[in-house]
Order: structure tokens, then C-alpha cells, then sequence
């Protein structure tokens, strides 16, 4: 990986999200450059502010890790997720390409519907059932058509040890005596850690360089495997016993009987196939993962 002696900076939008922080250990393991900013410092609402500042950083690479990611508040608040979501991504987009540098943005499994009984490949049909997806699809086509050379990555089910996500919130109710959680919603839980490194990996292959035609565009990154939001408790909660934390018992409930604002996919499994295809590479199995980022939770002294 790269020095910071070769001149090369890696610019994130997006300074306290899960992937964000995980560029930032990666990077400072990799010996890489690295620079994050969110709001509000750096907002993607503000084109000419991003210009600016990405002047500044005179980054090799962007990195868009931003987004409105609060699912059930877009349903309420669409026009605001969709001027983040896609109109800053695709000014983003577009300040790479004048740059002549590369651009990796992130999306999501939320550009589907979930009526699909099998993994979703990257040219299967999308239609998002709700404000966020909406929004998410939008950016992506925003992307492509401020920056064709830009790659994008459809991610899912994403946790780490930072900020607000499953695993954390379920180990935060390890002493209660039972939890319901949905049996019926399926998909690859995502670790923030194994994204981020992966996303250096294709950096490092690109060599600084904008993508060749062929290796620009859509791919599916997501943790190997795949359960239900039930099964990822259990294997949450079997590693907080490792941990001397109690499991609650958990029941298996259906999305009818935990209704929410925004439709939640039923079928939120990707396939990432064309990852391994084009850039060699995998993500672990998730739970594998779930046991990693379980322990660097008590490592840390967050369990208790």
C-alpha cells in the first residue's frame, strides 16, 4: 500500500460514519494519507463548498462514505435525503471526473424491491419501495452520469464499533429476558472494517488511476454468507456470551408484526460475485466478522 512519501491522499466525504471511521484505521495501518470530513465542514448540499475544499486537500482519489441513512425519517423527508443522496453525490461525482481522479461511492440494497427469491446480481431490475432507496437510486444514476469512470458499491446490513447500528443495539439489551426480532427480512450483515479494506485493496489495484472502462460501474460488496435479522442476534448475542454477557431469549417475529415508517426488502441479499470477478476479492464470511467486531467491542470496554 501506498506511503505517505508518494504524495497520494485519499479524500472521504463523510468524517463520522461507520465506513468513514473504518477508512480512517485502515488507512493509518496502511501507512496511506487519508482524509475525512463531514458536516459540517464538508456538506453535500454545498457544491461550491465541496469544490473548494476538495481544492484544498488536492486528494488522488474520493472516496463518497456520506448520506442521509435514517430510513424511516426519509419517508417524511425526501426532498432533503434525495438533495444528499443524489444531487450532492452526483456534484461529487463530477468534481472527480474534472480532477481526472478516481471516485468510489457507496449505495445500497435498498435499490431493490426484495421480491426476488434469489441474491441480486448488479443488472437485475430495481425499484426501491421507499424514500431512501429512491434516493439512493438516484445518486447512483447521478454518479454515472456526472462520472461514467466511477464505481460504485452496493453495500447492506453494515455494522462496526462505531455509531448507530444492529449488533451494537443489540448488545446494549443483552440484560433484558427476551427480544423480538424480525425472522422473515434476509441479507448479508456487512462489517464496516472488511469494507474499507476491501475499498483500499481496489485503490491499490487501480494504481491511482481512473478505472478502465471495463471496471467502472456497479458492483455488490456485502459480508459472505447470509441470515435473517433473527439469526444475526443470535450469533451477536452468542459472541457477547464469550464475553460473560447474559442472551436474552429471542423471538422469531415477522415484518407485519413490527411494522415501521419505510418497507424494509424482504430479500436484501446481494450477490458478490462480479466483486471476486473483477478485482479478486471477498469479503469475509459474517460470522466471522460478528466474532471480530464482538471482541474489538471489549477490547475497547464497551461491552458491560
Amino acid at each position: 500500500m501506498a506511503s505517505n512519501s508518494d504524495n497520494k491522499c485519499v479524500f472521504v466525504a463523510g468524517g463520522s460514519g461507520q465506513v468513514a471511521l473504518s477508512l480512517k484505521d485502515a488507512a493509518k495501518k496502511a501507512g496511506l494519507r487519508l482524509v475525512a470530513a463531514g458536516r459540517p465542514d464538508f456538506d453535500l448540499v454545498d457544491s461550491v463548498g465541496m469544490r473548494t475544499a476538495i481544492d484544498g486537500y488536492k486528494p488522488t482519489v474520493i472516496i463518497n462514505a456520506a448520506a442521509y441513512t435514517a430510513v424511516d425519517a426519509a419517508e417524511g423527508d425526501e426532498d432533503t435525503a434525495t438533495t444528499i443522496n443524489s444531487v450532492g453525490a452526483g456534484a461529487l461525482a463530477q468534481i472527480a471526473a474534472d480532477q481526472g481522479i478516481p471516485f468510489l461511492h457507496l449505495s445500497t440494497d435498498y435499490v431493490f424491491d426484495g421480491t426476488k427469491p434469489a441474491p441480486y446480481v448488479e443488472t437485475d431490475p430495481v425499484g426501491p419501495t421507499g424514500a431512501y432507496g429512491r434516493s439512493k437510486l438516484a445518486g447512483e444514476q447521478a454518479v454515472m452520469a456526472a462520472n461514467p469512470k466511477a464505481i460504485i458499491f452496493r453495500t447492506a446490513w453494515v455494522y462496526s464499533p462505531y455509531g448507530k447500528n444492529f449488533l451494537k443495539t443489540m448488545l446494549s439489551l443483552a440484560d433484558r429476558p427476551s427480544l423480538s426480532v424480525v425472522a422473515d427480512q434476509h441479507g448479508n450483515p456487512t462489517y464496516a472494517p472488511d469494507i474499507a479494506t476491501a475499498l483500499l485493496t481496489i485503490l491499490e489495484q487501480l494504481g491511482g488511476k481512473e478505472p478502465a472502462p471495463a471496471l467502472a460501474g456497479i458492483y455488490h460488496m456485502v459480508g459472505s454468507g447470509e441470515t435473517t435479522w433473527h439469526g444475526f442476534a443470535n450469533a451477536i448475542f452468542d459472541e457477547g456470551a464469550r464475553f460473560g454477557l447474559a442472551k436474552p431469549a429471542i423471538k422469531a417475529v415477522t415484518t407485519a408484526e413490527y411494522p415501521t415508517p419505510a418497507c424494509r426488502p424482504a430479500n436484501s441479499r446481494l450477490d458478490g460475485s462480479k466483486l471476486q470477478d473483477n478485482f479478486g476479492i471477498s469479503l469475509p464470511n459474517w460470522r466471522e466478522s460478528t466474532a471480530t467486531c464482538v471482541k474489538r467491542l471489549s477490547e475497547m470496554g464497551e461491552l458491560s
